[in-house]
């Protein structure tokens, strides 16, 4: 099983360089982006019989490791050996 994890910071919490992000687009002239998120990504090889214990596998993982659960949250999705997400 395949899982990817993606954290970013909680809405309410103040994204300094996202923040830059928007304002060096804004500089290049693209002045209809109006915000920007930057986050993580992860992708992790499990060794799961199947999708909801390779999910509760990562999940484990994000909380413990991968996200800092106090200014971020995190999103996940299980993908089976074909590439075809669950």
């Amino acid at each position: 099983m395949r899982a990817r994890v993606f954290v970013t910071l909680k809405p309410s919490v103040f994204d300094p360089q996202g923040r830059t992000i928007v304002d060096a687009l804004h500089s290049l002239g693209y002045g209809g982006v109006e915000d920007v998120r930057q986050g993580k990504y992860f992708e992790l090889e499990l060794a799961a019989e199947s999708s909801d214990k390779a999910r509760s596998l990562a999940s484990e993982v994000a909380d413990k490791l991968l996200a800092n659960p106090v200014i971020e949250s995190y999103r996940i999705e299980v993908m089976d050996s074909r590439d075809t997400q669950i």
